[in-house]
């Protein structure tokens, strides 16, 4: 809604990557457990699907990142200084 009036979104865009992708990855692993071992096939999409949800946290660090993203907006505080 504030990007279509033309402000900042930076607090809601950061909230809605990090519920998107922990709940993406949150599913994919439930996949893979209900799956079992066959779920590291590569016969099966589920291994892909893993693999893609659980990629951008390891360059990114998005888990890591995105909480003082939304915290320095919310508090106006950067949790680097």
């Amino acid at each position: 809604m504030t990007m279509d009036q033309g402000k900042p979104s930076r607090l809601e865009c950061s909230i809605a990557k990090l519920f998107a992708s922990e709940a993406a990855h949150e599913v994919a692993s439930m996949a893979m457990q209900i799956h079992g071992g066959i779920g590291y096939s590569l016969d099966y999409p589920i291994e892909r699907i893993f693999r893609d949800t659980r990629e951008p946290w390891i360059p990114e660090g998005t888990s890591e990142i995105r909480p003082l993203v939304i915290g320095r907006e919310i508090l106006g505080l950067s949790a680097f200084t």
